[in-house]
């Protein structure tokens, strides 16, 4: 069984189609690369892999497939206890990813806070590591 499936993906925003089923696997320990043109789609795979479209994108179709679950079917609890621990995506822009008013330490130690019941310190040292 695949670690990743995605089968059949389609998204639209307000009724224009940004993917047209789109279907990939990746098996545990294997590397995909999404390359194309800036606006073929590929941050929007990912973000739907993510549960992170929003209005006024919706998913039309498809299915996805997580260590056998289809993460389609997850509601926002689901998804963000997932997306904490199973799956993270790193964001193109990184002026954008981290706050320069805030510490890496600090930024880092938040997210394991969000997603881990763990000590401060614990998280600080997760961050350390």
């Amino acid at each position: 069984m695949p670690l990743l499936e995605v089968k059949n993906l389609s998204v639209s925003f307000g009724g224009i189609r940004a993917i047209d089923n789109v279907s990939f696997s990746i098996d545990a320990g294997q590397t995909l690369g999404l390359v194309g043109e800036s606006g073929c789609g590929k941050s929007v795979s990912s973000l739907a892999i993510l549960g992170l479209i929003s209005d006024p994108g919706h998913i039309d179709s498809g299915e996805i497939f997580f260590n056998g679950e289809n993460l389609l079917t997850k509601n926002n609890t689901d998804m963000r206890t997932i997306r904490g621990s199973d799956i993270a995506m790193i964001f193109q822009e990184p002026m954008t990813s981290l706050n320069p008013v805030y510490t890496i330490g600090d930024q880092i130690m938040e997210t394991v806070l969000c997603h881990e019941p763990v000590s401060v310190e614990t998280a600080w040292n997760r961050g350390v590591d």
